[in-house]
């Protein structure tokens, strides 16, 4: 199956955490759906939202922070307001100091996924903004790993 296809069949299941969003009217452009600049910004939220709940990340203040350096989406259908939009998330890898996210966008009430992104961050420490020779600090780690998805073969 292609890499397109297997994000195609994504179900919630696939996630670890799922925040939901009620859509604004705001947020749909001139054809009646959800503007691509949007998605993003729900990537974005809901990311954040796991590192302060989950991580014990506090965005003015904390010593690492996250700085995104790349970002895509898929789209598979629209969604818009009044819907209810359930953003799921989960980890794909952890290296030292950066972090590969994926995120699908569900709409309530619906099974088929919507859109699927990609976010990788790279945490910097504050003083410096460049990555620590020691890595990411270990509860934001720790709390990364609670929603990592094992890729490796289990060994049976």
């Amino acid at each position: 199956m292609s890499d397109i296809n297997r994000l195609k069949n994504r179900t919630r299941a696939d996630y670890r955490y799922i925040l939901e969003y009620r859509t604004r009217w705001s947020d749909n452009d001139m054809y009646d759906h959800m503007n691509n600049s949007i998605y993003n910004f729900l990537y974005d939220s809901v990311i954040n939202t796991y590192l302060i709940e989950q991580c014990g990340l506090h965005p003015p203040s904390s010593p690492q922070y996250g700085m995104v350096v790349h970002s895509h989406n898929d789209y598979f259908a629209s969604i818009s307001f009044p819907a209810c939009a359930e953003l799921a998330l989960r980890v794909n890898r952890i290296g030292n100091s950066s972090v590969v996210y994926e995120i699908a966008l569900f709409e309530k009430g619906h099974e088929s996924v919507r859109s699927v992104g990609e976010f990788i961050q790279v945490f910097v420490d504050r003083d410096t903004g460049r990555p620590s020779p020691k890595g990411m600090n270990e509860k934001l780690r720790r709390g990364l790993e609670n929603i990592l998805v094992d890729r490796q073969p289990s060994k049976l």
